[in-house]
């Protein structure tokens, strides 16, 4: 186990991370950052939908955590308390830039995880896999796994990211969000049944169109059979 004079900002805890962050260490900023980021992003896409508003969103909530460690009592985890800064900075920028019609309520008590990580896990290499095709096939799932989560309502599409992509507790996404336990089960149940339900559709679609025959192959086979059997 490394000792205090030995260890490397890799090897800092989030309360010593805090610490030298308020007293201006850049080095124990860059690492909280890069400890946080995966999460934090996706929290602030969550919201806003779209990748760069999510990406200068976090920029600006980095900025005002930097600012304000020195607040940082504690009481709740480095990530609760990132996230939190995070969500409000997200949906302020929703709200300013009246980019959506749908008024975003994270809070409140109104109705309205695993597995799917390693289903959006980053895409297989295919010059080890050798298999493009599979490659490409599961990139276009992980594309519309993405789109139907965008297409929650933004309370429930929230949670949803939380607990099933960044696999917080129910404890710790309802401190992140300020709402009750209750509402974060609610809503995580019926924003699974909402995406299972809309990529059941998707499925049944392509069900539909799968081995298509009408058209040309139709016609081919038609006029193929009609000629051997005119030269029977």
């Amino acid at each position: 186990m490394p000792t205090t004079a030995t260890k490397t900002a890799h090897d800092w805890n989030d309360a010593e991370l805090a610490h030298r962050i308020a007293d201006g260490d850049k080095s124990a900023f860059e690492q909280m950052m890069r400890r946080h980021n995966r999460a934090l992003y996706r929290t602030a896409r969550s919201i806003l939908k779209d990748d760069a508003e999510a990406e200068d969103a976090l920029q600006d909530a980095y900025l005002l955590a930097f600012r304000n460690m020195g607040k940082y009592r504690g009481e709740s985890s480095l990530s609760t308390w990132l996230t939190r800064i995070v969500v409000n900075e997200a949906i302020a920028r929703s709200r300013k830039s009246n980019r959506r019609a749908e008024v975003i309520q994270l809070a409140g008590d109104g109705e309205s995880p695993g597995a799917l990580e390693h289903a959006m896990a980053h895409e297989t290499d295919e010059s080890n896999t050798g298999q493009p095709e599979r490659a490409a096939m599961r990139a276009d799932a992980r594309r519309l796994l993405e789109q139907k989560i965008d297409e929650l309502p933004a309370a429930f599409r929230t949670v949803f990211v939380l607990r099933a992509l960044e696999e917080m507790s129910v404890e710790e996404t309802a401190a992140c969000l300020g709402i009750p336990e209750a509402t974060v089960r609610t809503r995580f149940f019926r924003a699974r049944s909402m995406l299972r339900e809309s990529l059941s559709r998707e499925f049944d679609y392509a069900l539909e169109g799968a081995f298509g025959f009408d058209g040309e192959r139709c016609d081919r086979i038609v006029a193929r059979t009609l000629a051997r059997l005119a030269g029977q």
